[in-house]
């Protein structure tokens, strides 16, 4: 962990506005603004890019990937910026929490993916790219989404050790728990063989 330096009345205020700010289900917000109807019909029902890449709105899902990134970047960044190193990591997580749990949508979220990897890459960028790697060549190999991000997420920590970050160990980890407890239900569907493909045929 980080050295603690800020106040821990900028903290809470850093965790509460990265926390709102992560809520924000842009999944939900794109799919209205480009008449896609609601999310919550739609496919698994997730807010997130793949989703919305059900669709069929290519566009939407790669907006949706880039601004559920983009919150969790912004509030590292931001956080960095005007407090420190250590509201730094912890706004990374509370915008982490936030699109997991959002207020907004009755604590019934995403499972994190993009915004595991935009926090990432603000907050240690070597770790993120590490993570980006592993979770391709894992999608390229196996053709399942799932199981890329749940081994990008399982290799973050030794990534964060082997990288030389490990003041970002600690929240590695309790991402990737985070991670593979949202993705509960992808897990039973590996192992029961059911779990959906990458489609990598061209239409």
């Amino acid at each position: 962990m980080p050295e603690i330096t800020t106040s821990p009345e900028m903290l809470a205020l850093a965790a509460l506005v990265a926390y709102l700010v992560g809520a924000i289900p842009f999944g939900i917000v794109i799919a209205r603004l480009f008449g896609l109807g609601n999310l919550r019909d739609i496919g698994s029902g997730n807010i997130g890019a793949t989703n919305v890449l059900r669709t069929g709105n290519k566009f939407a899902a790669a907006l949706t990937l880039l601004f559920d990134a983009g919150k969790a970047g912004a509030a590292v960044l931001v956080a960095r910026a005007y407090l420190g190193e250590d509201a730094a990591q912890l706004a990374g997580f509370m915008a982490f929490l936030g699109h997991c749990f959002p207020v907004y949508l009755r604590f019934k979220g995403g499972k994190g993916v993009a915004t595991f990897f935009g926090l990432l890459l603000a907050l240690t960028w070597p770790v993120g790219i590490g993570a980006g790697i592993v979770w391709l060549f894992v999608a390229y190999t196996f053709r399942i989404s799932s199981v890329a991000a749940l081994m990008a997420s399982l290799m973050a920590p030794a990534l964060a050790w082997g990288l030389g970050q490990p003041d970002v160990l600690i929240l590695t980890i309790l991402l990737g728990i985070l991670v593979w407890y949202r993705h509960g239900e992808n897990i039973i569907r590996l192992l029961n063989g059911t779990e959906t493909r990458i489609n990598t045929k061209k239409e």
